[in-house]
């Protein structure tokens, strides 16, 4: 009987490694990595070390993380700049009806004569509508802060445009964009 049973175990552990061999889940052994090229210097272990510290040694401190130095939202803006927007650029976007319910009216403007004239002539509306402004082109904080002179009582974040622009069909800034259309 315990012949039997022998048997019976070293036969079931054998179909058990066969069938884990060929289980999709196994991963096959990768080949050794070839080092292309090698100058030498200095080893960049420590640098990857720091982005996974649950690796240390248990008797190794742990790598000491470096915090951005940013004091107040200003200097947290700037650090955010230059912000530019490939997709856009300045120039007439045409009027049409888009169907968004619930979208916060927004507009679009950059660091540019057409966008200081358009936050002129329709800054009133942009306040009456409590429009938010995104600055899709601007090169330093100076710029910004002349934007938002120009804009008393309305937001302006530098923020890149690309990907709204690629969503909408935008090519060109300064725009309104609401929930029923967008117009230059």
């Amino acid at each position: 009987m315990n012949r039997i049973l022998v048997a019976a175990t070293a036969a079931l552990l054998a179909t058990t490694a066969d069938a884990q061999d060929r289980s999709p889940y196994t991963k096959p052994a990768s080949p050794p990595l070839i080092v292309v090229e090698d100058k030498g210097g200095t080893s960049a272990l420590p640098y990857y070390r720091a982005l996974n510290p649950q690796d240390a040694q248990p008797g190794q401190p742990a790598m000491p993380q470096p915090v951005p130095r940013i004091g107040n939202p200003a200097d947290a803006e700037a650090a955010m700049l230059p912000v530019r927007s490939a997709r856009l650029t300045p120039g007439d976007e045409p009027r049409r009806v888009i169907r968004a319910p619930g979208l916060t009216p927004l507009f679009l403007v950059g660091d540019d004569d057409a966008s200081r004239a358009w936050l002129k002539q329709r800054g009133k509306d942009l306040q009456a509508l409590r429009a938010v402004g995104l600055v899709v082109n601007v090169a330093t904080p100076e710029a910004l802060a002349a934007l938002r002179r120009l804009a008393p009582g309305l937001m302006l974040s530098p923020v890149s445009g690309d990907e709204l622009a690629q969503r909408l069909g935008l090519k060109h800034y300064p725009v309104l964009i609401t929930a029923t259309g967008i117009e230059p």
